[in-house]
């Protein structure tokens, strides 16, 4: 059987069982984003780092702006390496800090550090003194609609603004908020951490092409957690980091 043959059935397949979701599913999560490229915010950090939690509270505090989910998807990634020094970040996963290392790979940089801040790809050292986001151009990206069925169950579809033909892949990100951690040791021992938009669990998958649409599905990990979550997701060219575009939303209520 050929390439092309196996990539009509796949899709095939796909559509069918997207279709079917929508009819003998519980109630879908739509998340949808505009033609306009929506930034995303990345922060890395470490609740053993003491410079961390003001980066935390600077990231919290989007949970206010008009432009959460709209113009904006922040998710915050807690990386390992601090893990060894005092305090083990329940958070921590060695891929998010992999992650933070391709991003300064690709910036020719000389360490990761924390805390860092990645805005669409691209290295940000301006929170600080409370200083609001670089508003970019406005560019079209192309529309990324997600839908997340029976809790775990995830499909896309990506209509491209641009004509390239590069394989895309999406990640999806299951973020938890109004955490805390209770520290006894390390930089931060004593203190009281709070956290939003925590990466709990980080899924990626191919998508295949379809005319100018790209669609693709993956299932996430149920999880237990009692704290509101939500849920983000963005598309890249294959094995790049930076996004193209991002879309995301609350899966329940997000108590203050």
């Amino acid at each position: 059987m050929s390439g092309n043959k196996q990539r009509e059935i796949a899709l095939a397949i796909l559509m069918i069982w997207w279709g079917a979701g929508h009819v003998f599913g519980s109630e879908p999560l739509v998340f949808e984003s505009g033609e306009a490229r929506t930034m995303l915010v990345e922060l890395f950090t470490s609740e053993g780092c003491s410079s961390c939690p003001p980066a935390d509270a600077w990231i919290s505090q989007l949970k206010e702006s008009p432009d959460l989910w709209k113009k904006i998807v922040p998710v915050a990634f807690h990386v390992d390496y601090w893990n060894n020094l005092g305090w083990r970040d329940r958070f921590a996963k060695p891929e998010f800090t992999a992650r933070q290392r391709r991003y300064v790979a690709a910036w020719r940089g000389d360490s990761v550090y924390t805390p860092g801040f990645v805005v669409n790809g691209r290295e940000w050292r301006d929170w600080f003194g409370n200083r609001a986001l670089w508003r970019e151009r406005p560019a079209k990206a192309g529309n990324l609609r997600v839908t997340l069925s029976n809790e775990t169950d995830v499909t896309a579809v990506f209509t491209r603004e641009d004509s390239r033909t590069s394989p895309l892949q999406l990640h999806v990100a299951l973020l938890g908020s109004n955490l805390e951690s209770d520290v006894k040791r390390g930089e931060n021992s004593g203190r009281k951490l709070r956290h939003d938009f925590v990466v709990l669990q980080l899924a990626k998958t191919d998508l295949i092409a379809s005319g100018d649409r790209w669609i693709g599905s993956i299932s996430i990990p149920k999880q237990n957690a009692e704290k509101p979550r939500a849920l983000a997701a963005w598309v890249s060219e294959e094995d790049v980091d930076s996004p193209i575009q991002a879309t995301g939303g609350w899966l329940n209520s997000p108590a203050r």
